[in-house]
């Protein structure tokens, strides 16, 4: 695709996105209990009182055990389009439910703009691929997509880190430089209703904004990747992240009583990944 992205209206329908949506709200209840999911907060969220309930939640990362928000991961509308990117050996690598608060004021409801191939320490790119599927009207107001079109193909993998926000930045919510922000008029805000749905380039640069509403905004994700691609090693310039990353399937594996296990990034990312068509290939066994 030659800007990097393409958006299909009303790909998913309304009876799987009701689904999700009252699947999350038993998960952040407690109705549901699902060992192993990671619950983030907004970091505005996070210092304050905490409340179970959805308010509280502002993103499920990681879902790929749960049995109701994994069938997205293998619904019959996304998957030719996953599958005519990657080939037919499919992996589901990365799942996330994401829900944008209102911005308290602090503007940390926005994720700075960003390369998701950032988080991937597998390769090659153009096999790996993200559906997107806004779960209610999504629009600038309430915190958008945005994407800078053409992007994938001119732009390499550039540096990330934390930008240096006054409100605050939350986990894991990396960003490009300065100074290879694209200029304003050539980003593309992605307005979308309920079920519509994109897929877009691990390099295309994008984020969203903030939430200036009093209500929270709701998609669901799941990142995919041919099952032969290759694990790279990706500590010259992600050294951060990867500790990180591994920090989490550690804390993880102890919730399950799993102490003395020898953590690899490999191993972190094999916790999550999931087949979901085809046959496997190396990616989890090289």
């Amino acid at each position: 695709v030659r800007n990097g992205f393409v958006v299909k209206r009303g790909l998913v329908d309304k009876r799987s996105t009701r689904t999700y949506r009252d699947r999350f709200q038993a998960l952040c209840s407690g109705e549901v209990e699902l060992p192993g999911m990671l619950i983030m907060r907004d970091v505005s969220i996070a210092r304050s009182e905490f409340v179970p309930n959805e308010k509280a939640v502002t993103k499920l990362q990681d879902f790929q055990d749960d049995e109701v928000l994994s069938e997205y991961c293998r619904h019959p509308a996304i998957l030719p389009y996953v599958e005519a990117i990657t080939g037919p050996d499919i992996m589901a690598m990365h799942t996330m439910l994401i829900n944008k608060p209102p911005d308290p004021g602090s503007k940390s409801s926005r994720h700075p703009l960003h390369q998701d191939l950032h988080y991937f320490p597998f390769r090659p790119a153009d096999r790996i691929v993200c559906s997107w599927t806004a779960l209610e009207h999504v629009h600038r107001e309430n915190g958008c997509l945005v994407v800078h079109p053409g992007s994938h193909a001119t732009s390499p993998l550039l540096p990330h880190d934390y930008p240096e926000w006054k409100g605050g930045v939350n986990k894991m919510y990396y960003g490009i430089p300065q100074e290879n922000m694209p200029p304003q008029d050539k980003l593309v805000h992605l307005e979308m209703q309920e079920g519509d749905t994109v897929f877009f380039h691990p390099l295309l640069i994008h984020g969203s904004g903030t939430n200036r509403t009093n209500g929270f905004r709701k998609a669901i994700s799941c990142h995919y990747a041919s099952s032969h691609c290759l694990m790279v090693d990706t500590a010259p310039t992600q050294r951060k992240l990867n500790e990180e990353v591994m920090e989490v399937a550690r804390i993880r594996l102890a919730k399950r009583g799993i102490t003395d296990f020898q953590m690899t990034l490999q191993d972190a990312w094999r916790i999550r990944a999931r087949l979901v068509a085809g046959a496997e290939g190396g990616l989890m066994n090289c």
